[in-house]
C-alpha cells in the first residue's frame, strides 16, 4: 500500500476508535437524546456517519449508498463500523479511485465522518454524561481495528472539570 492509502485507512481508523469514545458508556437512552429541535440524535448521527462513509466507497466500485434504516442503535453502530471496514478493504487491495484522489475522500466524506463523531462527544455533554478526555497521540489506534471493539484510553486525563 502506498503512504497516502496508509494514511487513509489509519484515518478510518481513528475515526472508529473516535466513535466509540464517544459511545463508550453512554446511558441506554443516548441514542435518542435530542439536544434540540433539528438536531440530530446519536442515532441519526451514526446512521449520517454510515451514509457518508458509504458514498466514500461509490469513489472506488461507483453505483450509489444508502445505508438500511435499522431501528436498534447497537445495529446501526455494527452496520457503520462493517462499512467501514468495506471501505478500508478497498483501500488496502489497491481498488482504483474513481475521479477523486486520495486527498479529497479525505477532504470530503471522511473529514465530514469525523466532524460527526465529535458532535457525538458533543451530545455525550449535553445529555450530561460527558466523555473522559484523553491525550490521542498515545491512543492504541490501529488499521487492523475497524470494529467497534476499540481499546480503552492509554493516556486518560487524570483530571477533568467536566467530570460529573
Amino acid at each position: 500500500m502506498d503512504e497516502k492509502r496508509t494514511l487513509l485507512t489509519h484515518f478510518l481508523a481513528a475515526l472508529a476508535y473516535r466513535t466509540q469514545k464517544a459511545l463508550r458508556g453512554a446511558p441506554p437512552d443516548f441514542a435518542s437524546f435530542r439536544a434540540a429541535p433539528r438536531v440530530r440524535t446519536p442515532h441519526e448521527l451514526i446512521h449520517h456517519m454510515d451514509s457518508v462513509i458509504g458514498y466514500s466507497r461509490t469513489f472506488f466500485i461507483g453505483g450509489s449508498y444508502h445505508p438500511p434504516g435499522l431501528h436498534d442503535f447497537g445495529d446501526a453502530v455494527a452496520h457503520f463500523h462493517e462499512t467501514l471496514a468495506d471501505v478500508a478493504r478497498h483501500i488496502e487491495i489497491g481498488t482504483e479511485f474513481r475521479n477523486v484522489t486520495a486527498e479529497i475522500i479525505l477532504q470530503g466524506p471522511f473529514s465530514d465522518a469525523m466532524t460527526h463523531a465529535g458532535q457525538l462527544v458533543i451530545l455525550r455533554r449535553l445529555a450530561g454524561s460527558p466523555v473522559p478526555p484523553e491525550n490521542f497521540v498515545f491512543a492504541a489506534v490501529s488499521s487492523g481495528n475497524l470494529g467497534p471493539d476499540q481499546p480503552l484510553p492509554a493516556r486518560p486525563d487524570e483530571d477533568w472539570p467536566e467530570k460529573p
